[in-house]
């Protein structure tokens, strides 16, 4: 089954993204180490939750009044033809949304997906990919899939009650910082955080 279907619903992936984005935030200060992050002000009534592994698959996740929309791309995946006939007219204007497009200007996805606020589950559009496994964390959502994920990305060992605080989006103090990175430096994070909108 295609990781999307196992998508929780919109609220869950919303503070599953701000969690694991502030867990980046915290393991790599520059954000362009990062593979997670969140915009909790990307647009008047926007968020936006983004997933790359730099090596050329990522993510887009938009959280609006409207409902989720998402759209990912594996540089290994052939196009799909009208992929992005069924997205509803809520999510038409993140279809051709400059910052998802493509150095041309055309979209760049190998399949999107959605949900509005009344539906019990996700529309998809596209094929199984290999991008697919930059989402496990994000289904999976648990304290330990996101430390066995970083353990590779990130080579590094973290405190799984630290792991957990972070995934309970309770407020970063020292103790949990230090759990997570050897040199913790809370008022360095603070505009992470605040961009996040990580609870503080």
């Amino acid at each position: 089954m295609n990781l999307l279907h196992r998508l929780p619903e919109i609220a869950v992936l919303r503070d599953r993204c701000r969690a694991v984005a502030a867990l980046d935030a915290v393991l790599a200060p520059d954000w362009a180490d990062r593979c997670f992050s969140f915009d909790s002000a990307w647009d008047d009534g926007q968020e936006l939750a983004s997933i790359r592994d730099g090596s050329g698959n990522d993510w887009f996740i938009v959280f609006t009044e409207a409902g989720c929309y998402g759209r990912g791309f594996d540089h290994e995946a052939p196009a799909t033809a009208h992929l992005f006939d069924a997205v509803p007219a809520a999510f038409r204007p993140f279809v051709d949304e400059p910052a998802f497009a493509d150095f041309d200007g055309s979209p760049r996805a190998t399949v999107c997906f959605w949900r509005e606020p009344g539906d019990d589950a996700w529309g998809i559009s596209g094929t199984d990919s290999g991008a697919d496994e930059l989402l496990e964390v994000l289904v999976d959502g648990t304290p330990e899939a996101y430390r066995r994920w970083a353990a590779d990305y990130y080579e590094a060992e973290l405190d799984p009650t630290a792991v957990r605080h972070v995934f309970e989006l309770r407020p970063l103090t020292a103790v949990v910082l230090s759990g997570l990175n050897p040199d913790p430096d809370l008022n360095a994070l603070g505009p992470d955080l605040v961009g996040i909108g990580y609870p503080r």
